[in-house]
């Protein structure tokens, strides 16, 4: 009788802790693969003696109808939109084709325009269904550190 009640006692214990155990939360990944128009910049500098300024850029109405489309085989192109001429027109001032290299893991991000030799660095700050930070780091100055954080809403497809 006494192994019958242990035996019970066990698989109660068993039952109750698997039912209860919801800690395993899935943490939702949404792609960058899509098209993305910018709304938000901020330039950093901080020279060696921690002294720095940060800027914000604050983009036209034209300028935020530019875009930068991320593909499934990790190529994209960029779009940039200004007002020129006279009267002042919305138009297509510059596009480029690029590649580019995400790692979900570490958030790592890496660009590069076609015909250039140099590449963009940085970290994806925060990707979610609506919202992409990428934070790109010019590290070509040992004396002196420079982000450049852009901030993109993704374009319904």
């Amino acid at each position: 009788m006494k192994k019958l009640a242990l035996l019970f006692a066990g698989l109660s214990l068993m039952v109750a802790t698997t039912a209860c155990n919801d800690d395993d939360e899935t943490v939702q990944e949404f792609p960058i693969v899509g098209t993305w128009k910018p709304v938000a910049e901020v330039r950093t500098e901080v020279d060696i003696n921690g002294v720095g300024v940060s800027d914000e850029i604050t983009y036209t109405t034209c300028q935020k109808e530019s875009t930068w489309v991320f593909s499934e085989n990790a190529t994209g192109k960029r779009t940039d939109k200004d007002e020129v001429g006279s009267p002042l027109a919305c138009t297509t001032v510059n596009q480029r084709n690029f590649t580019y290299v995400y790692n979900k893991t570490d958030k790592s991000f890496e660009m590069k325009y076609q015909g250039s030799v140099v590449s963009d660095k940085g970290k994806v700050v925060d990707l979610n269904a609506e919202t992409l930070n990428i934070k790109f780091e010019d590290t070509s100055n040992q004396n002196l550190y420079k982000a450049t954080t852009r901030t993109f809403k993704r374009i319904a497809q």
